[in-house]
């Protein structure tokens, strides 16, 4: 029989997902398939040409496979050149999700209060502050690379992990305050008025009350920061003055060397997706399951 308290959790579960339990119409499915299908099947061709080698038009298939093709070239090819230590692919991935990971964190930290005061507090010139977050999305990159550029080249910064980090915090921080401020405008003040009310001071507020409730909020505004920065090619290109590669900086390269559907850069391809995915996931497991809140926030100590 099931307990009472793994019985609650099911409900509260429920009541955060917000789930209906009716069964799904036709067209829900075939929205839900259409979906699936618009996301899926572009990775199809790109798993084919990671593993041919050679598969020219108009052939369906390839007409030559990788494992056919070993032995028959001095060189690795496909896979086994990604893989192994000339490619650089370890490093260049290792950057990557350094970088996009640095960059979430702080992203994070800085438009929490900032999104807090927006969606809270009325003060002057706050349309112009809402404004001229959304500058780095409508200027284009070139432009705020080259400005960052000859700041960074006086500061010492060009060609640094910083530099660079603080470059990817331009395109990121935009889209990370729009997500909290929108989390913080349909979250009540009362409850940390109640909570301030009891004695908890505002640290205590802001860990066991404010940040459990924000927190589905807090990891999609890190996602999009971490998408957006594990994906920025030009702002890095320009920031490390070609010195420092990641998986952006050398997908760009082999496809500007190779044919698009290369076995090598199809498989970079690939590779490339496989940060986002993970923190999606990682994300997407976090946020579905309330008590993982509490818990790691010190749920239970009230």
């Amino acid at each position: 029989m099931e307990s009472p308290g793994k019985r609650r959790r099911k409900e509260v579960r429920r009541s955060h997902s917000g789930l209906y339990t009716g069964r799904l119409s036709v067209v829900g499915w075939m929205a839900v398939i259409a979906a699936f299908l618009a996301f899926f099947v572009p990775f199809i061709p790109l798993v084919v040409a990671s593993f041919s080698f050679r598969w020219h038009w108009p052939a369906v298939f390839p007409s030559e496979w990788l494992w056919d093709a070993r032995g028959t070239t001095p060189f690795p090819i496909g896979w086994d050149y990604l893989f192994s230590p000339i490619s650089g692919m370890g490093t260049a991935f290792l950057n990557t999700v350094a970088i996009a990971g640095a960059t979430s964190a702080i992203a994070v930290v800085i438009s929490l209060p900032a999104a807090r005061a927006l969606a809270r507090y009325r003060f002057p010139g706050k349309s112009a502050v809402e404004f001229f977050l959304l500058t780095p999305v409508i200027v284009p990159q070139i432009a705020v690379g080259i400005g960052m550029l000859l700041l960074f080249i006086r500061l010492g910064l060009a060609g640094t992990y910083i530099g660079i980090i603080l470059a990817h915090l331009i395109p990121s921080m935009p889209y990370a305050v729009r997500i909290l401020t929108s989390v913080f405008q349909n979250l009540s003040s009362d409850y940390e008025d109640q909570a301030r009310t009891l004695g908890a001071t505002r640290m205590r507020t802001l860990r066991y009350v404010v940040l459990p409730m924000v927190m589905p909020g807090v990891m999609t505004a890190a996602l999009f920061a971490f998408l957006i920065s594990a994906n920025i090619f030009l702002l890095t290109f320009l920031i490390s003055r070609g010195r420092l590669q990641t998986l952006p900086t050398m997908l760009f390269s082999h496809i500007e060397g190779a044919a698009p559907l290369d076995p090598t850069t199809a498989g970079l391809v690939l590779v490339v997706s496989v940060p986002g995915v993970v923190f999606l996931m990682v994300s997407d497991w976090i946020t579905g399951d309330p008590s993982l809140l509490g818990k790691g926030f010190g749920g239970g100590r009230r």
